[in-house]
């Protein structure tokens, strides 16, 4: 090797294996094909079931609530796509797979997610002015088997949630659906004692309010990681200072830490190291970074001067 001489390097740690111990990063998604099959399953029973007593109730909370499960189908459904999707073989054209549909269905079901509920909080000011009749039994019931089937499903993705945002926003679809169930009871029980039918429109309201601020973080999330942006619980500092605190490495420059999916995430970087570099450097400074901040798919080039005129070295060229 030249005294300028580079070496461009993709090192997959442990001979390419993406899992490892380190909390918050899971690299090995597990396969949640049997809690979406469930999950939509339940849920399109309910829907159906919930959709026909709020027409026959003349109640717009459980009208409401059937949308919000109705959106949930969809996104589980697209979730479930998403996640079959990112098994895919890389291709030619497609060279980290189709890993990245993961981030997509998260976001759409965030963006579906709050389209519904300004859908319903119209539809309940609307309502503000013509107050209507309301079973309050009939909509306790019904929302009480919604409280059931809401919860059973976001229990299959409670295992799932820290590790991968298409997971997570399942799980919390599902966990924020059997709230709202809750609450849809307890106005059932205030119409029926008191006759207040405003407590309908109020209910809906309610909900989609908390379904907005439930939703917000994972609309949050799932945009910056569909621009590219290091993902949640990654700090980039402490991983350019990792970098620059490797054996020999005297600089550090070009570094990019970017989600592939919901659960991968990729790094590149140039490292200056005067003594040049090996496989065996290589191979440590991967499984380092994947160990302490998850990163499993390492790619390094190491140049052996300061003095290379690297056109990348600049921290604002890309």
């Amino acid at each position: 090797m030249t005294e300028h001489a580079d070496r461009s390097v993709s090192a997959l740690s442990d001979g390419g294996g993406h899992e490892h111990d380190h909390s918050g990063h899971a690299h090995a998604p597990v396969d949640f094909g049997k809690a979406f099959a469930v999950g939509i399953g339940l849920n399109v029973a309910f829907v159906i079931v919930e959709a026909v007593y709020g027409v026959w109730s003349n109640s717009l909370a459980l009208v409401a609530d059937a949308g919000h499960n109705l959106s949930d189908v969809l996104g589980l459904a697209v979730a479930w796509a998403a996640a079959v999707l990112g098994k895919r073989a890389p291709t030619p054209r497609y060279t980290y797979g189709m890993m990245g549909s993961s981030i997509l269905a998260a976001l759409f079901n965030a963006v579906i997610l709050l389209v519904a509920m300004g859908a319903i909080a119209w539809e309940a000011v609307r309502r503000f002015g013509e107050p209507a009749p309301v079973a309050g039994t009939t909509v306790m019931v019904v929302a009480g088997i919604g409280i059931l089937i809401n919860g059973i499903t976001a229990w299959l993705f409670a295992s799932g949630r820290e590790g991968d945002l298409n997971v997570k926003g399942a799980f919390l679809h599902m966990a924020a659906d059997a709230a709202v169930s809750a609450g849809v009871v307890v106005a059932g029980l205030l119409i029926a004692l008191t006759g207040w039918r405003w407590l309908d429109p109020v209910t809906s309201l309610l909900i989609a309010a908390a379904v907005v601020w439930s939703t917000w973080g994972l609309l949050r999330d799932s945009m910056r990681m569909s621009l590219g942006a290091v993902p949640p619980g990654i700090d980039p500092d402490a991983v350019r200072a990792h970098l620059r605190g490797l054996e020999g490495v005297t600089a550090v420059h070009d570094l990019h830490v970017w989600p592939m999916s919901t659960t991968e995430v990729a790094l590149t970087s140039h490292l200056v190291r005067p003594d040049g570099t090996d496989d065996a450097f290589l191979m440590r400074a991967a499984r380092e970074l994947r160990d302490r901040f998850g990163i499993a798919h390492v790619t390094l080039q190491v140049e052996t001067s300061e003095a290379t005129a690297c056109a990348l070295a600049p921290d604002g060229v890309v």
